[in-house]
C-alpha cells in the first residue's frame, strides 16, 4: 500500500522550471580534534532554456543538501543572455584564472560544439547553435566561471 501512496506522490509534483545539471561533485573533509569531518561541494548549473542561467556552488555534509544549496543560489543570481535566433550574436573570448573560453556564433543546424562544461552552461541557457573551445585549464568549476563570464559580456545585436 504504502509503494502506491509513494508513486502517487511522485507524479503529483510540480514540473521543474528550470534545468539543473550537476557540473562536480567534489568531496572534502576538514581534520578535527573528533577526527575527519567529511562534506561535500557541488558545482550546479541552473537555466530555463530561454535565454536564463545561473551556477551555484553548494557546501554540505550531504550531496543532496549541497545541490540544494547551489541550486537556491543559481537561482536567485540569474543572468539573461542576449541571443540572435538560436545563436549568440557575436565571438568572445574570456579569461577566468588559468581558464580561457572562446565562444563563437554558429550557423543554424550545426549543434551545441562544445566541452562538458561549457556545454552545461550553454545547454542550460537555451543556446541551440554555438561553437566553443577551452583553453588553458581542464577545471570545470574555472571553465564553468569562464563560460558564464563570456555570457555577460555579449552585447545584444539590436543595440
Amino acid at each position: 500500500m504504502s509503494n502506491l501512496t509513494n508513486s502517487t506522490n511522485l507524479s503529483n509534483r510540480p514540473p521543474k522550471e528550470f534545468e539543473e545539471k550537476v557540473v562536480q561533485v567534489n568531496r572534502v573533509s576538514k581534520k578535527t580534534q573528533g577526527g575527519n569531518k567529511i562534506g561535500f561541494s557541488v558545482l550546479v548549473v541552473v537555466g530555463d532554456k530561454k535565454g536564463r542561467v545561473g551556477v551555484g556552488l553548494g557546501q554540505g555534509p550531504e550531496v543532496q543538501s549541497s545541490v540544494r544549496k547551489a541550486v537556491a543560489y543559481a537561482t536567485k543570481h540569474f543572468i539573461t543572455v542576449p541571443m540572435k535566433g538560436t545563436t549568440i550574436p557575436h565571438q568572445v573570448m574570456v579569461k577566468f584564472g588559468a581558464a580561457q573560453v572562446l565562444l563563437k556564433p554558429a550557423p543554424a543546424g550545426s549543434g551545441v560544439i562544445a566541452g562538458g562544461a561549457v556545454r552545461a552552461v550553454v545547454e542550460a541557457a537555451g543556446i541551440k547553435d554555438i561553437s566553443s573551445k577551452v583553453l588553458g585549464t581542464n577545471n570545470q568549476a574555472n571553465n564553468v566561471y569562464a563560460t558564464m563570464e563570456a555570457l555577460k559580456r555579449l552585447k545584444s545585436s539590436s543595440g
